[in-house]
């Protein structure tokens, strides 16, 4: 189960502004940069990346009904800046994955303690 609507709510008011400056150059973390569907505008949402050999895989704190998850998902793609650099990645994919094998020890104890176990991977382009 994902963090509680409320928890998400606040994260977009308060903490992706308090986390956005650091966030992409932070190991773990990265700037989802992705286009809103129904907007049309550009945005910059910080969350948690692993390497998972050739994919990107994003843990999904907030479910897989986040906007960016969504917006990503309708696109086909979206950019990041991690450890400042740009990278382009395509081809998303939804995993349940309730083991977190995808992501390092450490984080799948923490994303365990909160019951995460939704991750959208993508490729590198």
């Amino acid at each position: 189960m994902p963090l509680p609507r409320r928890v998400a709510h606040f994260n977009h008011r308060v903490t992706n502004h308090i986390t956005r400056p650091i966030a992409s150059r932070a190991p773990g973390f990265a700037i989802v940069i992705h286009i809103g569907r129904r907007s049309g505008r550009v945005h910059r949402t910080p969350v948690n990346v692993f390497r998972d050999g050739d994919r990107y895989v994003f843990a999904l704190t907030c479910g897989r009904d986040s906007d960016w998850v969504r917006n990503v998902l309708a696109a086909g793609r979206c950019e990041i800046e991690t450890r400042g650099k740009l990278v382009r990645l395509a081809d998303p994919v939804l995993i349940a994955d309730p083991t977190r094998r995808r992501v390092p020890r450490p984080a799948r104890w923490i994303l365990g303690a909160i019951d995460v176990d939704d991750f959208l991977a993508l490729t590198r382009r």
